[in-house]
């Protein structure tokens, strides 16, 4: 795609990003929408940057920051790319739409879905889905699907499906999906000043959003908007970690994990499918990638709620986790600009948060009961 670099940048500096976030529809040169009649939008992006000062005193970071993608209309990044991704489906004809997911992936296109007028397939891997997700699928009345088996097996059949019966598959393999997704980045320049951050640290998953922001943050750059670029991070759990495996022995290509296990549902994916993407952007901008345990990230969800008043979903707070490990083994500077993206909302994934908080303590109905627990 060849831009006129002079008038984009122009226009795009002379955009109100915090009014409309997702101004740069209005430019084809930024997002491949070619029918704007078409477009289809719960009024996604725009979500916050926040300073976490309490969180960066704990870690010895001066300038730590989250983007809370959990402020997203159905509670998650992957609405960024369900936007584009949807109304190129309706560019196209397209009459029923279909992914594989662990979740996030099944509500977001499940709500756009309905926003379009398609019919939705989803599938799911049998007992492997938060059920909050769930819910949301179904009450977006997407046909949802179990299979018996793990997310990659969801996403081979739901390939093979889109070859076959002419459904149009929305899973990140699909390039729009991505081309929504870098929108983030440009939020965050926007956010600290037309700056980039020294470090991007993202869980991952399937891989595609760690490549959707590090092509959001370079367009950017050709444009001139800004004039530098971040180190790319990704964090993968201690269950399914094959790009961060790969990262670590400096290897070009990933080995699969066969059955993938994690705390972090939205990122339990063993073969994840956009992992040369990945590990281009790690290695090109000179990133790295870190494992974190199931226990890390259950202690950096309760870190980041209880400093910073941020309710995320297990695997957003694994950046967090991923974060606190870099730091302490004196990986990041305290100087450096960090921003760790929360992928989706805590109330995603409820059940884990009965499993580990503290239980409600029940009590008498007076003050003395009060008291005593208190011990006023």
């Amino acid at each position: 795609m060849q831009y006129d670099l002079k008038e984009v940048s122009e226009k795009l500096k002379a955009s109100d990003w915090k009014e409309r976030p997702l101004s740069v529809w209005r430019y084809g040169e930024l997002l491949p929408i070619l029918d704007e009649s078409k477009i289809v939008t719960l009024n996604e992006g725009g979500t916050s940057l926040y300073k976490c000062e309490r969180l960066g005193a704990e870690l010895g970071m001066k300038n730590l920051y989250v983007k809370n993608e959990g402020e997203n209309p159905t509670g998650s990044f992957k609405d960024r790319g369900m936007t584009v991704g949807v109304t190129k489906a309706l560019e196209l004809k397209a009459k029923t739409v279909i992914c594989a997911s662990t979740g996030n992936t099944a509500s977001s296109l499940a709500a756009y879905a309905a926003k379009a007028g398609l019919k939705c397939i989803v599938l799911i891997p049998a007992g492997k889905i938060a059920l909050g997700k769930l819910a949301q699928s179904m009450m977006y009345g997407a046909k949802v699907i179990a299979v018996k088996g793990s997310f990659d097996d969801a996403l081979s059949t739901v390939m093979e499906a889109s070859a076959q019966l002419k459904v149009y598959l929305l899973n990140s393999i699909n390039p729009f999906r991505l081309e929504g997704q870098k929108t983030a980045a440009f939020e965050i320049c926007d956010q600290l000043g037309l700056n980039v951050p020294d470090k991007m640290i993202l869980p991952v998953g399937n891989a595609g959003n760690i490549s959707a922001y590090w092509k959001g943050f370079k367009e950017f750059r050709s444009l001139g908007i800004v004039s530098n670029l971040p180190n790319m991070i990704g964090i993968q759990a201690a269950g399914s970690p094959p790009i961060a495996r790969a990262v670590k022995k400096k290897l070009k290509r990933i080995e699969p994990v066969k059955n993938p296990e994690t705390v972090a549902t939205a990122i339990r994916i063993g073969n994840p499918i956009s992992w040369k993407k990945a590990l281009n952007a790690i290695y090109e901008s000179r990133g790295t990638a870190e494992i974190v345990s199931d226990e890390e990230i259950i202690n950096a969800q309760k870190l980041l709620a209880r400093k910073e008043g941020i309710f995320v979903e297990p695997a957003s707070a694994s950046s967090i986790a991923g974060l606190k490990k870099l730091a302490e083994a004196g990986q990041l500077d305290k100087n450096d600009v960090v921003v760790c993206v929360a992928t989706g909302h805590g109330l995603k994934d409820p059940d884990i948060v009965v499993e580990v908080c503290e239980k409600p303590i029940e009590i008498e109905a007076n003050l003395d009961s009060l008291n005593k627990v208190l011990g006023i």
